[in-house]
């Protein structure tokens, strides 16, 4: 961070980031954001995004403070305050109104409508602005990578999940798959859905497996949307996801192929129908994303679920952006049993993509393998 900044202030900015990530699973498509009041180091007051619509980080900041006097202060937030009128007020007319003197802000904002306004505003009105730098900013941004990923792309962020044998099979050669991974990180999978706007598979998956892809953990508050990739419209009307749709959104992803009577079939059945165009499934992939992005509300993250013909598509298609393998304790052999990534791939070492991070976790008997592919 720059010099101006001190010990103090980091650490009152990494508590901003922490507050934020309380808004997980609940604030999509808006950003996770915390921020922190503090007078001369001592904490004034704390708050963060609670809900989409609901109030901003640096509003319930303010009012956590209980009306004291807050002329002079420090705002600490993990996110640059707005300065358009949605949904709620601009944050930047909260803070000003307030009397606070300086802001002490952990990353940019990279929509179009902010993307420095607010800062550039906040100095207009005399108050004194940092912006952070190094570690502090990079874990800021980490926290926020679907809404940066949508706001430069309009596409959701993509986290494919897989699990496979030691040896790096998803499925024998027979296409046994269920169950490579411990029960332990198959709970750790519904966590997740419940943190994301959609879940998807392909309709191998869903034929095969007829899964339901809901979060199904107690106090879950929503349900991820469910998204099949089904080029010619094959699903079968009385599988779970279709019997749930009116309850539960399934969008079924299909090329200008699939027949119209199949189509309107779905349609009628409640679910949503997007078609996509592209000459190959790479293409296809990134449309589909594309269309997925421009929703009420938008799909600005995505679990990737589905077996290795569909995650080697969206592969091809340069558009995985971390990848959480659990490596179970098995060995199943056999020269047909399945990779998790199938498609094109790299034709040389030196075209394969490298990890930006790798992690490793213990889950119950499995490793739980985490790589990041791209930043936004």
């Amino acid at each position: 961070m720059e010099s101006s900044v001190s010990t103090r202030d980091q650490q009152l900015l990494e508590r901003a980031i922490e507050l934020g990530r309380n808004g997980l699973g609940s604030v999509s498509p808006n950003p996770q954001v915390g921020a922190v009041v503090a007078r001369d180091g001592e904490v004034l007051g704390e708050g963060w995004h609670e809900r989409c619509g609901e109030a901003h980080a640096e509003v319930n900041a303010i009012a956590d403070c209980g009306g004291a006097d807050l002329t002079g202060a420090t705002l600490y937030v993990s996110l640059e305050p707005c300065c358009h009128e949605g949904r709620q007020p601009a944050c930047t007319d909260a803070i000003t109104a307030a009397g606070i003197a300086r802001v002490v802000v952990a990353s940019d904002d990279p929509t179009e409508k902010a993307s420095g306004r607010g800062l550039g505003i906040l100095r207009d009105e005399g108050v004194e602005v940092e912006l952070a730098s190094g570690d502090l900013a990079a874990t800021a941004r980490l926290e926020n990578q679907a809404f940066r990923k949508h706001a430069r792309t309009g596409k959701p962020w993509v986290l494919f999940k897989s699990a496979m044998s030691i040896d790096g099979k998803v499925a024998t050669s027979e296409g046994d798959s269920q169950w490579i991974s411990d029960a332990s990180s198959r709970e750790l999978v519904h966590v997740w859905r419940a943190e994301v706007d959609a879940v998807a598979v392909g309709i191998g998956t869903a034929m095969a497996d007829d899964p339901q892809l809901t979060v199904r953990t107690p106090g879950a508050e929503r349900q991820p949307r469910r998204i099949v990739f089904d080029s010619d419209a094959r699903l079968a009307l009385d599988s779970q996801l279709v019997s749930q749709a009116p309850e539960v959104e399934l969008i079924v992803v299909v090329s200008r192929a699939a027949p119209r009577s199949a189509i309107e079939a779905l349609e009628s059945a409640g679910a949503e129908v997007v078609v996509v165009s592209g000459e190959n499934e790479p293409l296809r992939v990134s449309d589909a994303l594309s269309q997925l992005g421009k929703l009420d509300p938008p799909v600005t993250s995505l679990l990737l679920e589905g077996g290795p013909h569909l995650a080697g598509a969206f592969f091809d298609a340069g558009e995985i952006d971390e990848i959480r393998l659990f490596i179970a304790p098995l060995v199943l052999g056999g020269a047909n049993a399945r990779d998790p990534l199938e498609g094109m791939g790299a034709t040389m070492i030196a075209d394969a993509t490298r990890a930006l991070s790798l992690t490793t976790e213990i889950v119950a008997d499995d490793v739980l393998l985490t790589a990041r592919l791209r930043e936004w």
